[in-house]
């Protein structure tokens, strides 16, 4: 019995390494640089025309110097950054432990992952263009792709890029998508906001936000208040009207009917009819949301009600879950392999 249990350690002592050796190759590397964006240049809200970039490289990516891999833009939702997804700081998802996970077990190919730091003065730019917030449309799907391709091992064609999104960042998915098949060739939506126009419009949701006066104040404001500024700064913009340079849903008192004719025009459904022949070139699109994030999971049941009636092949799921607590979920079993069932490796 003694022989036996001083062999069992030894055969435990020698394969320790190896197992150790093996989880540390299986882990990817995240880099954070800035990348300029001239469309960001000279942007009203003061937001820099350098923003942040997370980037998460695969496992073998520093081994094997000539291996080029495909790129997924991941596109952050409102008041989230860059940092918060990529495990720099806490927050209530840690992308590349997920990521790790799922390259380690063999579900999907090696793929590098590249997501923009889009918070702004007024929490998030909805990747729309704007002279207020900056054209965060066009630095998406040109200058932040170009820079991409130009320097990491990327496979520079459409076929071996993919656009994924929560929330907001779902909502630029699909608005960034649908205008550039040339650029991304597959979608992901993640619990997309801002499909449908709407909001509370109550008199006292208006009274809050009219209540914000200078930037200082969105700070103590509350979601919607600051959803509802972001907006306009978005949708919006007016550079005769600092210290926001927006026209604001409300006016002294008054509910600004054109305003928001202008928010509707950029909600997701209002765009899409416009954009089909371009969704038809793409190779896959994909959008879930969970059965209690409403009004989302209604809104994109619409969407999948549409793209059927154009005869738009595409994947839709509503599953047991709210805005957050399946996302990591979500991006393991059905994002990645998505991507790597949909993305040309080579």
């Amino acid at each position: 019995m003694k022989k036996l249990i001083l062999l069992t350690a030894f055969l435990v002592a020698i394969h320790i390494p190896r197992l150790v050796s093996a989880q540390t190759a299986l882990q990817g590397s995240v880099e954070r640089i800035k990348v300029h964006g001239k469309g960001l240049e000279g942007n009203l809200e003061g937001n820099s025309a350098d923003p942040e970039v997370s980037i998460y490289l695969p496992p073998s990516y520093k081994k094997d110097s000539k291996r080029r891999y495909p790129v997924v833009y991941l596109l952050h939702g409102f008041t989230d950054n860059d940092a918060q997804w990529y495990g720099l700081v806490k927050h209530w998802i840690n992308l590349p432990v997920i990521v790790d996970k799922v390259f380690a077990g063999g579900q999907a190919q090696e793929m590098i992952i590249v997501t923009p730091n889009a918070y702004t003065r007024s929490g998030g730019s909805f990747y729309s263009n704007s002279i207020t917030v900056g054209n965060w449309e066009e630095y998406v799907a040109n200058e932040l792709v170009s820079y991409i391709d130009q320097h990491y091992r990327t496979i520079a064609k459409a076929a071996s890029r993919g656009l994924a999104g929560h929330s907001m960042g779902g909502y630029g998915t699909m608005r960034i998508g649908e205008r550039y098949p040339k650029v991304f060739s597959s979608l992901y939506l993640l619990s997309p906001c801002c499909m449908v126009p709407g909001g509370s419009r109550s008199p006292e949701s208006l009274a809050k936000i009219e209540a914000i006066k200078d930037p200082a104040d969105f700070n103590k404001a509350d979601f919607g208040t600051k959803a509802a500024l972001a907006s306009a700064a978005a949708w919006s913009p007016n550079p005769t009207k600092p210290p926001f340079y927006t026209d604001q849903i409300v006016e002294n008192g008054e509910y600004q009917k054109m305003t928001e004719t202008k928010w509707a025009a950029n909600s997701g459904l209002a765009t899409i009819d416009q954009y089909i022949s371009n969704l038809k070139q793409l190779k896959g699109i994909a959008f879930d949301a969970g059965d209690r994030d409403q009004p989302i999971a209604s809104n994109i049941k619409i969407l999948h009600q549409i793209l059927d009636n154009y005869k738009i092949e595409h994947s839709y799921e509503e599953y047991q879950g709210d805005h957050l607590n399946k996302i990591g979920e979500r991006i393991e079993q059905k994002m990645l392999p998505f991507f790597s069932k949909n993305l040309s490796g080579q």
